[in-house]
């Protein structure tokens, strides 16, 4: 059986921020796709499990984000879940490392961690991505929410591949190195 990857599919802006500080993406949802929306829509055939931070989950139900049971979506929060969330969506309040092992070890495609910055930094200070696909807008935003959250760190990355679009959008895919 496949080893599940955990991956990090994300865009930032050019000088490394996934959202102003207050959340607002319209730098990145005011951009036109082009045809395939940056190989997401292939992404998203290779994944079964969306795993998001409490805010990023907010933020996609505010954009009209659909959370079903067809894919699993699990959200990490010290919160308690709301009594309206959807079916398809369930709340975890533990170990990141526990947890994702035992992710890891149910039949499926690979997953998808979808952010924020405090939970992508979270997931790797635990050794717990496999791989980062990083598509850098050609934008400074000046100030925002970093790709992750500072804090001293090493951790070394294998570049996969590097994809250029015509609207100059940089797409760099790594495997994280283990450590």
């Amino acid at each position: 059986m496949k080893r599940r990857k955990v991956i990090v599919h994300i865009a930032t802006s050019a000088d490394g921020y996934i959202a102003r500080p207050d959340g607002d993406l319209e730098w990145l949802t005011s951009r036109p796709a082009p045809e395939g929306f940056y190989g997401i829509n292939a992404f998203m055939k290779s994944i079964d499990t969306m795993l998001l931070g409490r805010k990023t989950y907010e933020a996609g139900l505010r954009m009209g984000a659909k959370f079903d049971s067809k894919d699993r979506s699990i959200v990490f929060s010290r919160q308690a879940p709301p009594a309206n969330a959807p079916s398809g969506v369930e709340f975890v309040n533990g170990g990141i490392g526990e947890f994702v092992r035992g992710l890891r070890e149910q039949p499926g495609k690979d997953i998808w961690l979808m952010g924020g910055g405090e939970l992508i930094a979270s997931f790797l200070d635990e050794g717990a991505i496999d791989e980062f696909v990083v598509s850098v807008v050609p934008v400074f935003i000046g100030d925002g929410i970093p790709l992750i959250a500072r804090r001293h760190r090493h951790v070394p990355l294998d570049l996969q591949s590097i994809e250029r679009f015509e609207d100059g959008l940089v797409q760099l895919h790594y495997r994280v190195l283990n450590r």
